[in-house]
């Protein structure tokens, strides 16, 4: 294991750690675009004393080192299920999520966090958040400073290292919560609908400033999204789930690369078909209506399963 990522000393003579901080250098075995996370037959079955209820159903799929995958589907299908399965936050009922060779079991530093409603701690600036988890994984002072100035920097953030949650807009909120994400460098990053409360303007801001960053620093990310506009414009394969129990509809290759013409007849023309199959799904799960159902047609590199 490399000496680099290693914490040895008398604080820790009876074995050596992993720095937390640093968890993606355990994978740098793996090449780009190959799988590092693999998930097989994932199901998740939620039971109480009136009903079970099926929320994901025999799914499996890779993701590839250094892309960005987008999940959407229909509302209540179980896109937030399978994102908290990977950050081992929820145990599946049966299947398997492997990073590399390992299984997850539980959560662990090797996938890092970004939710919907900031999660930020009040009481620290926002140089104290998006340094949060280096300090509690022992990461020297004077590193996580020069470290986050250049995450602060990065997302548009370093004119407020000292401010408080409370002086930021949503929009600044949601930017200290990917910083500190990302300033971790887990082996994956995990965004559940991290853009969903934000207003339409802000909302494509923070896709351009995410663009920007993946541009200098590429990262493995699973983007959870109700917004088929964002996912196409975000991601290099795009997952199509089905109406709950969830399964894949589709698995679509985004052609281009980022930043995307978003008034492109291609662009335009993916984000209908999909919406066109959306609709159908959630039209069927709303009239209660589970038998004859009809796949929209799909062209480009679209794959379905």
């Amino acid at each position: 294991m490399s000496e680099e990522i290693v914490i040895k000393g008398k604080r820790f003579s009876s074995a050596d750690r992993v720095r937390a901080d640093r968890t993606d250098k355990l994978y740098e075995h793996i090449p780009e675009g190959e799988p590092l996370v693999k998930i097989e037959n994932l199901n998740v079955t939620y039971r109480t004393d009136e009903k079970t209820t099926v929320a994901v159903d025999n799914l499996s799929f890779n993701i590839m080192k250094g892309e960005l995958v987008a999940i959407v589907g229909p509302s209540g299908c179980g896109k937030s299920t399978i994102l908290r399965c990977i950050s081992g936050l929820l145990q599946p009922t049966s299947g398997t999520i492997m990073i590399g060779d390992k299984q997850c079991t539980t959560a662990g530093s090797d996938r890092g966090m970004v939710f919907q409603d900031f999660a930020l701690f009040p009481w620290r600036s926002v140089r104290q958040n998006v340094e949060f988890g280096l300090e509690i994984a022992g990461v020297p002072k004077e590193e996580r400073h020069e470290r986050s100035e250049r995450y602060l920097k990065a997302m548009g953030l370093q004119e407020f290292a000292d401010a408080r949650v409370h002086e930021l807009s949503g929009g600044m909120k949601q930017r200290v919560g990917i910083a500190r994400a990302m300033i971790m460098h887990p082996a994956v990053i995990l965004m559940d609908e991290p853009f969903g409360a934000l207003d339409a303007q802000t909302r494509n801001i923070l896709q351009e400033s995410l663009v920007k960053v993946l541009k200098n620093s590429p990262r493995t990310i699973v983007f959870v999204t109700h917004s088929v506009d964002e996912a196409l414009y975000l991601a290099d394969r795009v997952l199509i789930l089905s109406k709950r129990p969830a399964t894949i509809h589709a698995i679509l290759e985004v052609p281009g690369e980022r930043p995307r013409e978003r008034t492109s007849p291609e662009f335009i023309q993916m984000r209908q078909e999909i919406l066109s199959y959306l609709q159908s799904q959630n039209t069927l799960r709303f009239a209660n209506v589970f038998h004859g159902a009809q796949r929209a047609p799909f062209s480009f590199s679209m794959r379905l399963l």
